[in-house]
């Protein structure tokens, strides 16, 4: 078993805001807890918001916990990389996605967070990921992120 990832003083909303170009309820993390050079964790309350903006039909599907995961993998490749300025990132695939739940907005729980890279370069990493309460895993999987030439830091 890995190492657990260095504890960071937690980072809020705001410091996530920089790191994000997510505003607003788009920006699903309420908070990084720990993180270094290969895995970041972080914290989620948004999924107990009725105006989730990814809410469908009155729920908020357990496929959502993606775009949880991709957020925490856009801050970790920022915080990770080698200039000031890091490039944007977009969601290239998933893969081997499980989900152990069918809805987000029932857990009563914040969700946590783990990402951990399996492979990087300039153009693209590789990610695992986990999303989970206390009680156990919600989802899990694995995803790429392609890199592109556009800046990610929000100014």
């Amino acid at each position: 078993m890995a190492a657990p990832c260095a504890p960071v003083v937690p980072w809020g909303r705001a410091q996530i805001d920089g790191y994000l170009p997510h505003r607003g309820a788009m920006r699903l993390l309420s908070e990084v807890r720990a993180y270094d050079r290969d895995t970041i964790e972080c914290v989620a309350d948004s999924h107990h918001d009725l105006a989730h903006p990814l809410r469908a039909h009155g729920r908020l599907g357990a496929a959502c916990a993606i775009e949880y995961a991709a957020q925490a993998m856009a801050i970790h490749g920022a915080l990770c990389a080698d200039r000031e300025r890091p490039p944007a990132g977009s969601l290239l695939a998933v893969r081997e996605a499980r989900f152990w739940v069918a809805r987000l907005d029932d857990i009563a729980e914040d969700l946590l967070i783990t990402c951990h890279c399996l492979a990087r370069d300039s153009r693209v990493a590789s990610y695992r990921f986990v999303v989970a309460t206390t009680a156990g895993p919600v989802a899990a999987g694995r995803a790429t992120v392609q890199f592109t030439a556009h800046e990610g830091r929000a100014p």
